[in-house]
């Protein structure tokens, strides 16, 4: 019974683990979504002032192009 009992501890010990790591990846990629999240919405604003400045209409970024 000790030895299951051991076993058992290990592997709870094993999973404990495995779930505070994947809790700091996550963390992580929460945190590098945010910033990509950030610069995609910088970039589409310079896109569209560029846009503005040579004559043309600003795409929004629900919009279709025309060609669709």
């Amino acid at each position: 019974m000790s030895n299951t009992l051991t076993i058992l501890e290990e592997q709870i010990a094993h999973l404990t683990r495995t779930v505070e790591d994947l809790s700091d990846v996550v963390a992580r990629q929460e945190n590098e979504i945010s910033l990509l999240t950030n610069r995609v919405r910088m970039l589409m604003e310079r896109s569209a002032e560029r846009e503005l400045e040579h004559g043309g209409q600003a795409m929004l970024a629900d919009q279709k192009p025309p060609h669709w």
